[in-house]
């Protein structure tokens, strides 16, 4: 990763004499003189027979290269939304090397935007994802419209998208201007995510073109063009990509998911918002316990990397997941967004911290870094260091985030215990201690954490899973401090060597330990004197001195952890059906929405919100 990162560059506004919006990069306008919405309905649109070829379809699936002001997609959404035949769920993915900031977004869109896609474009503006490289999923009309973004350059992006694509648009600045858009390698790249009958359009028209597209696997011919153009280009994929069959209607589907903890409220949420019916069996009520009960507070906040290595990507993808996920719901389950304080391990590393922020150019008002003045001036205490400020570091509840994810429609939780899983005539089977079959579906997930490892060493499939099998328990304790003892608390998470929590109501949460080889997971007097020492090292000498260990409420529980501390996900390779969401070690809240959907959006057929060589690394195995 380190000789490979780049750093995105965001769009420059400008115009041109006659007030068209710009590019200075690449000496270009954006969008056709005539209309950017007729431009979008005859190029792209009827270009690729739409919406007619989208009719009788359960969901449909366009890529875009150069997403500009996503007028094009406003175009494809109002068709959708008008058509009553549509699919029940539409998909874009777009590539853009050059976004715009959102403020930049919503002026520009609601400058150009024509007056038919002017509620559509509000929508897109409120949604826009802040400036960092990667994928970036944005839902629309309850989930039934989605569309994948993927900041940074297209030749990077395209070989790392996973996506079965039934139309494309390819609407870069013009070739003369931008040839590594339209060249074969990448026109290859693209055409590799095609679904048989796949069709493309684009307002280019040249014999250089037709010929790469030759190359890349497109039958390619003129059609008449639009806006004074002569011609523009159409074209069919020869053959579609090798992807599973489109699958089954979710509404009809069901999936049986073992564990009630953050990697399964997260699965089964995923599910039952795209119509799944999803039973989760949960061993710890099955003894009157719910996963995380008394688990007051928690930090998400990303990880950052100099080099912007896989654990760095992973993190900020889920941090972005969890926030969209997660912030409709209802009372004290939705995240706050108090912002995290992450201070330096010692104060000679803010060089280096500099140095950092330098090399990976991310929105300051994501990640900016902070003298211990300003970091003091964030949390409302005196802090012992400097560090970094992230804008969207929360808090989380977790023992209500989970009755959240569970309360969604369609799922229903069963206290039960799974000792071993068998194969049926359709499917698996959850088979309890005495043998007796719990439930069957044709989908199970295992995200019971370290337990996962027991059911499938009892099932016979844990031999061909060599890192799986190396999981271990660490336990954990938290513990909770009176805000009066911190003049209230801080007003946003401090990290660092340990985390200091804000307020809840019912104290501030300290931790964490991390204890090997414990026999079981508990509060007491010696984790309570690390924890308070990680935050007394946070705000300095002196701190929290009167407070006694072991006098204090706390939360104990248990980790699942694997080598790289990266997580398992994905379908078993040698057992079809059969899906392993575990290993979150310490970070169950980055992982729980992101991982949900990757695993949803795999089943579903849809575009993964995760990039490919990402989803390769934290395949179980």
């Amino acid at each position: 990763m380190s000789s490979s990162y780049v750093p995105l560059t965001p769009a420059v506004v400008g115009f041109d004499a006659q007030g068209r919006l710009y590019s200075p990069a690449y000496g270009d306008v954006y969008h056709s003189p005539s209309g950017a919405l007729g431009q979008a309905e005859q190029v792209f649109l009827r270009g690729n027979g739409l919406p007619e070829r989208w009719r009788g379809r359960g969901a449909f699936t366009v890529c875009e290269t150069g997403f500009g002001l996503g007028l094009n997609f406003l175009a494809l959404w109002r068709a959708w939304r008008d058509d009553p035949q549509r699919p029940r769920r539409l998909h874009m993915v777009s590539l853009e090397a050059h976004p715009f900031g959102r403020e930049d977004l919503a002026a520009l869109l609601a400058r150009h935007a024509p007056e038919p896609l002017a509620g559509l474009a509000a929508q897109l503006a409120a949604r826009w994802p802040p400036l960092l490289p990667g994928l970036h999923r944005l839902e629309f009309e309850a989930g039934a419209v989605t569309l994948t973004l993927g900041f940074g350059d297209a030749q990077a992006l395209a070989p790392r998208i996973a996506a079965r694509v039934d139309a494309y648009f390819l609407d870069g600045f013009a070739p003369e201007r931008n040839p590594r858009m339209w060249d074969t390698p990448l026109l290859r790249n693209l055409a590799r995510l095609a679904a048989p009958g796949a069709t493309l359009a684009t307002w280019a028209c040249t014999g250089e073109l037709r010929r790469a597209l030759q190359a890349a696997g497109f039958e390619a011919r003129r059609a008449p063009g639009y806006g004074g153009k002569w011609h523009m280009t159409v074209a069919t994929a020869s053959v579609g990509a090798d992807a599973a069959p489109a699958a089954a209607d979710d509404d009809a589907r069901h999936a049986l998911v073992v564990g009630a903890g953050l990697a399964g409220a997260g699965i089964a949420q995923a599910l039952a918002l795209r119509g799944w019916r999803v039973t989760v069996l949960d061993a710890a009520l099955g003894q009157g316990e719910a996963a995380h009960a008394g688990h007051v507070a928690a930090a998400l906040t990303p990880v950052l990397a100099r080099d912007d290595n896989a654990r760095a990507r992973l993190s900020r993808a889920g941090s972005g997941r969890a926030l969209a996920r997660w912030a409709g719901l209802p009372g004290g389950a939705a995240p706050r967004v108090c912002g995290t304080v992450q201070l330096d391990r010692d104060a000679g590393r803010a060089a280096a911290l500099a140095d950092t922020l330098a090399t990976l150019a991310f929105p300051a008002d994501w990640v900016r870094a902070v003298s211990q003045d300003e970091a003091s001036a964030l949390a409302g205490l005196p802090l012992a260091r400097g560090g970094v400020f992230f804008g969207q570091g929360m808090l989380v509840q977790p023992s209500l985030l989970i009755p959240a994810l569970l309360a969604t429609p369609g799922v229903r939780v069963v206290p039960a215990q799974v000792a071993r899983l068998t194969r049926a005539a359709s499917g698996w089977c959850a088979r309890d201690g005495a043998d007796s079959i719990l439930a069957q579906a044709d989908t199970v997930v295992l995200a019971n954490a370290f337990g996962a490892r027991a059911v499938l060493d009892a099932s016979g499939l844990l031999a061909p899973l060599p890192r799986v099998a190396q999981m271990h328990a660490l336990a954990g304790e938290v513990t909770l401090i009176p805000a009066a003892a911190l003049g209230g608390g801080p007003r946003c998470v401090v990290g660092g060597e340990g985390y200091l929590l804000p307020d809840t109501g019912a104290g501030c949460v300290a931790g964490s330990t991390y204890v090997h080889g414990a026999a079981e997971a508990r509060v007491g007097a010696e984790g309570q004197r690390v924890t308070l020492d990680k935050a007394a090292g946070l705000l300095g000498a002196g701190a929290l001195r009167a407070l006694a260990p072991g006098t204090l409420p706390g939360w104990a529980g248990w980790r699942a952890v694997l080598p790289g501390r990266l997580p398992a996900v994905g379908e078993l390779a040698h057992a079809p059906g059969l899906w392993l969401a575990a290993g979150y070690a310490s970070r169950g809240l980055s992982w729980s929405a992101l991982m949900g959907d990757l695993i949803a959006a795999r089943l579903g057929g849809e575009p993964s919100p995760l990039e490919t060589d990402l989803s390769a690394l934290i395949a179980p195995r």
